[in-house]
């Protein structure tokens, strides 16, 4: 391909689907080079996507991994300048070329360490489908202790992949669950409960956690622990994702109006469901039209 027609393509990659980049992703990889005869072939790289040999696996650990690599680079200096350096349980391993360190794509990573990645999709689906840790164990093949620990590790990994921003208009919302205690055997400050037990006290108190979720038409979410239901809370969680380029949509709680006027973001609140508002016509719960 001459130089023209080679920029000509390169323009073409902003208009592509996500669907269309990761097939032109998985096709470059999986594609040899060739090289002038007594030309030495580059070493494959990362960052061009030829640093595997086999086409990877979609669905996949070590694929989704080499995606991370790609985008991140070395876990140890975020250099992008980073080669294919063998493999090693079931992953391979790269080296960069700046710190001379090697590593695999779950590094510094809560995933790091743990084996029997051939189960790991078994276990978030027992995670989404909502059933208990011993019955995920069972579900997995493997001892409670390992469920509880991939539990735990897999929601860590979560937590670290807020989203930085959304788009369009937001719905935001806060909800509140019962504080738990569930593992501690001695200093809680309270008789422990069954599962599914009721507060002490009626309506808002300290038994309640606050929790605050928000997400925009496209499906990009975040939420956040509070700790306490008022605008400093508020903004810290959301300040850096919710800004005044979006409209903001929520129920009218003190605090969350609070959080969006201080920050200059247009709130709309929304009517109870099946009270529609004449002032805001545009809004609307789960309305992805709008």
């Amino acid at each position: 391909m001459d130089a023209a027609a080679f920029k000509a393509w390169l323009s073409g990659i902003s208009v592509l689907t996500v669907s269309q980049r990761e097939q032109a992703w998985l096709v470059l990889a999986s594609s040899p080079i060739a090289v002038a005869p007594g030309v030495e072939a580059p070493s494959p790289s990362v960052a061009d996507g030829t640093a595997a040999s086999e086409p990877p696996d979609a669905g996949g650990v070590a694929a989704l991994g080499q995606r991370r690599v790609a985008s991140l680079g070395c876990p140890h200096c975020a250099n992008h300048e980073v080669v294919r350096w063998g493999q090693a349980s079931g992953l391979p391993r790269y080296r960069c070329k700046t710190c001379l360190r090697t590593f695999n794509a779950l590094t510094k990573t809560p995933l790091a360490h743990l084996r029997m990645k051939d189960k790991w999709a078994e276990q978030a689906k027992a995670m989404i489908d909502g059933v208990s840790t011993a019955k995920a164990a069972l579900r997995c093949g493997v001892h409670y202790t390992t469920a509880f620990r991939w539990r735990h590790r897999f929601l860590a990994s979560l937590a670290d992949h807020k989203p930085k921003a959304m788009t369009g208009i937001v719905e935001g919302d806060e909800t509140f669950i019962l504080e738990s205690f569930k593992g501690k055997r001695s200093g809680t400050p309270r008789k422990s409960r069954k599962r599914g037990g009721k507060s002490a006290k009626r309506g808002l108190s300290a038994e309640q956690i606050p929790v605050i979720v928000a997400r925009d038409r496209e499906g990009v979410t975040t939420d956040a622990v509070l700790e306490r239901l008022n605008r400093a809370s508020i903004a810290a969680a959301l300040g850096s994702v919710v800004t005044p380029a979006n409209q903001f949509c929520c129920d009218g709680g003190t605090a969350i109006v609070a959080f969006a006027r201080r920050a200059g973001i247009p709130a709309h609140i929304l009517p109870v469901p099946g009270k529609p508002n004449p002032t805001a016509p545009d809004f609307h719960l789960n309305n992805v039209n709008a």
